[in-house]
């Protein structure tokens, strides 16, 4: 079964989103048949490569919101965040452009299939909330490439020659398509979406869902349908009921 999954790096839901996605999917008896699939999406494209200002300046300007507002609001995303184990500090984050993180998601996803994925996305969302490093950044897109496994020289080369620009842009288009507004946003089997990071039990309630109905139980041994003909082989057995045992 597979499920993709949009996020942006700089979300902090999507990381908190990741967290119990995986704590459902760890759990669930059919893991091993799962192929997950990290999509780019861009909470704000507009960003600067570089931004002169804090998380708190930026988000208060852009929402146009009060700075205690936004702060409370931090407050309480790093406290749900704790409860999933991350260390959020929204005083060191640096504000930056995604895009070049995205593109090393997808060098990843081509070099080393999607668990070399997972691992660069797991790494850059925590240089970003828990680290407080620029993602942004080459040196710090070049360490985290590298510690994933990839060639330094690679890496700059697919950046600097944007090979992987259009495949960031064609995820981004296909949320748009599928009425994708905010994220993360999972879709399981191509059938259900889940929007936001929910908690891990909808995730394996989905999961199970999903499941069932792409892989239905075929019943042996019930007796054979309709114009199945005199010579149908039928199978029966002793069962017990509501109504007693027969």
């Amino acid at each position: 079964m597979n499920i993709d999954i949009w996020s942006d790096i700089a979300c902090p839901w999507c990381f908190i989103g990741k967290r119990r996605f995986e704590r459902a999917l760890a759990a669930f008896p059919h893991k091993d048949q799962i192929t997950v699939t990290w999509h780019s999406y861009q909470l704000d494209p507009t960003l600067p490569e570089h931004y002169d200002g804090t998380e708190l300046d930026y988000l208060s300007t852009r929402k146009g919101m009060p700075a205690e507002r936004v702060q409370q609001m931090f407050d309480h995303v790093a406290e749900v965040a704790s409860g999933e184990g991350l260390h959020y500090d929204f005083d060191r984050i640096v504000v930056a452009n995604s895009f070049s993180g995205h593109e090393l998601i997808h060098l990843a996803k081509a070099r080393g299939g999607n668990a070399m994925a997972d691992s660069v996305k797991e790494a850059l969302l925590s240089a970003h909330f828990e680290q407080g490093l620029d993602i942004g950044s080459r040196e710090v897109l070049l360490a985290v490439g590298t510690e994933a496994g990839l060639e330094s020289a690679e890496i700059s080369a697919a950046l600097d020659a944007g090979t992987y620009r259009d495949a960031v842009r064609a995820d981004i288009s296909r949320a748009r398509a599928l009425g994708i507004q905010g994220v993360p946003f999972f879709v399981l089997d191509s059938k259900y979406g889940i929007s936001g990071a929910q908690p891990a039990e909808l995730f394996t309630q989905a999961l199970e869902t999903a499941w069932r109905e792409a892989n239905p139980l075929v019943m042996v041994g019930q007796p054979a349908g309709p114009g199945a003909g005199d010579d149908a082989e039928t199978l029966g057995g002793e069962v017990c009921g509501p109504d007693g045992c027969l």
